[in-house]
């Protein structure tokens, strides 16, 4: 397999456990090269992955002296990502949810279309919480909604690629994203910055804890995060309106 040059395959982890480990490894059999953010993990799974990457040259591992939250991981990756002159990333859980046999196929979908953003649609399976599913019902409405519905087809699926430059432009702007708040508010605010959304199928597995599943979303705790982004987003999108209605206007017309 030769590396990328340019699309970077980014993993924000904080103590996943051994499916972390097993998931990275996974991931470097689809694509290279791979970068770790350990997020203040306790668990000794970024030791394990700093072992493994003493033998693999294109997995590299960031280790966070403690945990900063999944946007200030995937900042930090974003930062020395550009540094290293690569121009897109495909964010990706590490706790197995995620679908790494389509990683190709969206960093291949992201190579035709570089200035979009190739946002994962989840297809869930009899093992997501329904009310999980139904409860993202409501977030994704809201971002459509703040978008004036250029097209998010879910807006908290963290299986997708970015292009680095705007969205680092976007978060060294702002105080917030650094949380579980990030994915909806990448995914909103580069639409603002004109950055179009491609939708792709992907299916998504809910892992239980005889599985290995792990989870860190606290209900209450972010839930009054997601909440509150939405509040600043609805308040900002009013500001915007007039922009965004003379886009939409201008993409009517256009034959």
């Amino acid at each position: 397999m030769t590396p990328s040059a340019s699309h970077l395959l980014l993993i924000p982890s904080y103590n996943p456990g051994k499916l972390g480990i097993s998931t990275v490894q996974d991931a470097l059999t689809q694509w290279q090269p791979v970068w770790v953010v350990a997020d203040g993990s306790t668990d000794g799974s970024a030791e394990a992955l700093q072992k493994i990457a003493e033998n693999t040259p294109h997995l590299r591992v960031i280790v966070l002296p403690h945990n900063q939250g999944k946007g200030a991981a995937i900042m930090e990756g974003l930062r020395q990502a550009a540094n290293a002159g690569f121009t897109h990333v495909l964010t990706m859980d590490a706790d197995g949810q995620h679908p790494i046999q389509l990683i190709l196929h969206f960093m291949q979908t992201s190579m035709q279309h570089p200035d979009a953003m190739i946002l994962g649609k989840p297809v869930f399976d009899d093992s997501a919480p329904q009310l999980r599913v139904q409860g993202r019902k409501i977030s994704n409405a809201w971002a459509n909604l703040e978008t004036l519905w250029m097209g998010i087809g879910d807006s908290l699926y963290g299986f997708r690629v970015y292009p680095i430059a705007p969205l680092l432009i976007i978060m060294q702007k702002h105080r917030f994203m650094r949380r579980f708040d990030f994915d909806i508010e990448a995914v909103v605010r580069l639409c603002w910055a004109k950055v179009r959304p491609i939708n792709l199928d992907a299916p998504v597995k809910y892992l239980n804890a005889q599985e290995g599943g792990v989870s860190h979303f606290n209900y209450w705790r972010d839930n009054a995060l997601l909440t509150w982004m939405h509040t600043r987003l609805f308040i900002a999108f009013l500001f915007r309106l007039p922009l965004l209605l003379w886009r939409k206007y201008q993409l009517l017309k256009q034959p």
